[in-house]
């Protein structure tokens, strides 16, 4: 399965114009701007401290910015300024259009209910009602994510950091969001465990049509999910174009290091 990397001529669903969060004299990101079109996938990748983190969470109203606008073409009223919206509007967004992905999945996670609660909490939280059809929806999704559903009624404290990932991946997909937001999805574990979620990923992704943000600072993990990349130095993007260009021809000197310290490993 290959990336794609021919952006569909349709208008973007997420346009984001000079985005900029300071903290006090430090800059955490600055004068941000790109467009993300519908079933793209972007990556962001830097050091630690470059700024890919505070833009994720900027982007999906989880830190308030400073200034510019996150422009997402909502279903009912076309493009329309996140930063504006309501603290009720963003909610919902964030409970249907939109989904996140922490790096620590206890962060996005029920630890005391059920796995099956947790997937089923939020289908009730944008309607559902019907205990059948709930616990039936999850029972599918656990499958699709790779989790045995004779342990739908174990609670996620019970699960391995893989297993609880991929449970996370599951309640955020369920509603059927249009961008997902993630920061590090594969931080922290094993490498035979971010193998089998990043195959997992990459499936659910094309499958789904979704379009996603990923954070992270393994450039195997966007070369093999990104389409285009977004490279990052002290909060402002140094270099963006399609993934493998940027990786396989690195034209920033922090770029190039970055690249270059991945291949002396």
């Amino acid at each position: 399965m290959t990336k794609n990397q021919n952006i569909p001529e349709r208008p973007p669903l997420l346009e984001v114009h000079d985005l900029t969060k300071n903290y006090g004299a430090r800059t955490g990101c600055a004068d941000v701007s790109f467009n993300l079109f519908p079933g793209e996938v972007m990556g962001i990748v830097g050091e630690s401290g470059s700024g890919k983190s505070t833009l994720l969470n900027c982007l999906a109203g989880q830190l308030e910015a400073d200034s510019g606008a996150v422009m997402f073409d909502t279903r009912a009223d076309g493009p329309r300024d996140t930063r504006l919206m309501s603290e009720a509007e963003r909610r919902m967004l964030g409970r249907t259009d939109w989904a996140f992905v922490h790096q620590n999945p206890r962060d996005g996670l029920r630890m005391r209910i059920s796995a099956g609660g947790n997937v089923g909490e939020r289908l009730m939280a944008v309607g559902a009602r019907h205990y059948g059809d709930i616990r039936s929806a999850a029972e599918d999704w656990l499958t699709r994510v790779e989790i045995a559903t004779d342990r739908m009624d174990d609670r996620p404290a019970a699960f391995s950091g893989g297993m609880q990932q991929r449970l996370q991946i599951a309640r955020n997909l369920v509603t059927g969001p249009r961008l997902v937001f993630m920061d590090e999805p594969t931080g922290g574990l094993d490498v035979s465990v971010q193998a089998r979620l990043l195959d997992l990923l990459r499936g659910l992704v094309r499958r789904m049509g979704l379009s996603a943000i990923i954070v992270t600072h393994d450039l195997a993990v966007v070369r093999l999910l990104a389409d285009r990349l977004m490279v990052m130095k002290d909060g402002r993007v140094v270099e963006t174009g399609l993934t493998d260009q940027v990786l396989d021809d690195p034209q920033h000197a922090y770029t190039q290091l970055l690249v270059a310290s991945v291949l002396q490993v």
